[in-house]
C-alpha cells in the first residue's frame, strides 16, 4: 500500500496519524476528503454542538522588548504610539464588562514591557477578580509567563502559583508560533524557546491550570515543521491532558517587518481549511478546535465548521493585536450573529464558559 493510500485509510477510520501520514495527506491536497474526515472527528468529540463564549479582550500594553519581526502590534519604549493601561484604564474596561449580560471570560494578553514588574500584572488579575468575581480570567501566554520568571529571577512554577492565588483561571495558547528553534531564531528570537513554551504549559497542567494551544503558520516555516509542531502538542497532551482547545493563526504579514522583508502574502482560504482539517486529524486527543473569526473573517470561520472546528471563540469586544497586522474584521460580534452563523452551518449553538461548561443553548435559550 502506498504512503498516500495508507494515510487516507488511517484518516478515514479515525486512527492515530504518523508524521508520514500527515505529510502524505497534506501533499494529497484532497480538501473534500480532509473535510469529511475532520468533520467526523469533530462529531466524535462534540457531536453537533458548536461553542462560543461571551468574553472581552484586554491588551494591556503594546510596548515590547522582544522586537519580533512577525509582529505589527509592538512598539519600542518611547514610541508615540505606545500605551500601557493603568488601574483606571482597566477599571473602565471592567465597567463595560459588568454591563455585558452573561459575560463569563476576560482574556488578557499583551507585550513584554521592558520596565513593568510582575507585580503590575498580578495586580491586574486581582483587580479583574475583585470586579468580576464569577468570570474566568484567561491571561498571559507562556511567552509572557517565561518572561515574568526571567525578569523576577524566579521559576515559572512560582509565577503560575502567584497568578493562581490572584485569581487566574487558565492560560491562552498564544506565543507558540511554530515550535521550531530554527524558525523562532528568525521570527521571535527574544521570546521563549520551543522547550520553554512546552515546559511552561506542562507546569501549568501539573498545577491544574487548563490551557489552550495554537500555531501561527504561513510565514517562513516548512510543512514538516508545522507537522512537528502538532506532534509536539499531541505528545504533551498525551502526558498531561491539559490542553482544552487548539487554535490556528494564519500569519497576517501587513505592517510587519517579516512580511516586508520576505515579501510574504497572507495564505489563502484553501490553506486555512486544509491546515484546520489536518490539525483536527493529527491532534486526536484535543477535544475542541477554534475558528477564530477575527483572523479568518466571519464567512471563512463559518466555513471552518465543516472542516473540524467546533468553536467560534467569543464576542471579544475589542481586539488590537491582530488588527494591527491588517485584519479587517470587526472588533466585536454579538451573540445573535454567532448563533446565526452556527445554525446556518447545520450545527447547534452552545454558549459556554472557559471550560466548555454550557451556559445556554443558543441566543434564544
Amino acid at each position: 500500500m502506498s504512503d498516500r493510500k495508507k494515510a487516507r485509510a488511517a484518516a478515514e477510520r479515525g486512527a492515530r496519524l504518523t508524521k508520514e501520514d500527515a505529510l502524505a495527506l497534506y501533499e494529497d491536497n484532497d480538501l473534500l476528503a480532509l473535510a469529511a474526515w475532520a468533520r467526523a472527528a469533530k462529531e466524535r468529540a462534540s457531536g453537533k454542538n458548536v461553542y462560543y463564549t461571551v468574553n472581552r479582550h484586554i491588551n494591556l500594553t503594546n510596548i515590547c522588548s522582544a522586537n519580533c519581526p512577525l509582529c505589527a502590534f509592538q512598539v519600542e519604549q518611547g514610541d508615540t504610539r505606545g500605551y500601557i493601561m493603568e488601574t483606571d484604564d482597566v477599571a473602565r474596561v471592567l465597567e463595560l464588562a459588568k454591563k455585558t449580560p452573561r459575560l463569563t471570560e476576560i482574556h488578557i494578553v499583551s507585550a513584554l514591557h521592558p520596565d513593568r514588574p510582575f507585580s503590575y500584572y498580578e495586580s491586574v488579575v486581582r483587580q479583574v477578580r475583585a470586579a468580576l468575581p464569577h468570570a474566568d480570567i484567561k491571561a498571559f501566554t507562556p511567552v509572557e509567563v517565561v518572561n515574568f520568571a526571567k525578569t523576577e529571577g524566579t521559576s515559572v512554577r512560582a509565577i503560575l502559583r502567584t497568578l493562581q492565588a490572584a485569581g487566574l483561571s487558565s492560560l491562552p495558547g498564544g506565543g507558540a508560533e511554530i515550535l521550531s528553534d530554527r524558525v523562532r531564531a528568525i521570527i521571535c528570537s527574544n521570546k521563549a524557546t520551543r522547550a520553554e513554551w512546552l515546559d511552561c504549559m506542562r507546569t501549568a497542567h501539573e498545577l491544574g491550570i487548563r490551557t489552550n494551544a495554537s500555531m501561527m503558520y504561513g510565514h517562513i516555516e516548512t510543512v514538516e515543521e508545522r507537522i512537528d509542531h502538532l506532534l509536539a502538542l499531541r505528545e504533551l497532551q498525551d502526558e498531561t491532558g491539559g490542553f482544552q482547545a487548539f487554535m490556528l493563526f494564519p500569519f497576517h504579514p501587513e505592517n510587519t517587518a517579516l512580511g516586508a522583508e520576505k515579501k510574504l502574502v497572507r495564505v489563502g482560504s484553501w490553506e486555512d481549511m486544509k491546515m484546520l482539517a489536518l490539525s483536527r486529524l493529527v491532534l486526536d486527543n484535543v477535544a475542541h478546535f477554534k475558528a477564530f473569526w477575527v483572523m479568518l473573517t466571519q464567512p471563512i470561520a463559518q466555513l471552518a465548521l465543516g472542516f473540524g472546528a467546533d468553536d467560534l471563540d467569543g464576542t471579544i469586544g475589542e481586539e488590537k493585536i491582530i488588527h494591527a497586522a491588517g485584519a479587517q474584521t470587526q472588533t466585536g460580534i454579538t451573540r445573535r450573529e454567532l448563533d446565526a452563523m452556527i445554525r446556518e452551518a447545520g450545527y447547534v449553538p452552545v454558549e459556554r464558559d472557559t471550560f466548555y461548561q454550557p451556559i445556554a443553548a443558543g441566543e434564544g435559550a
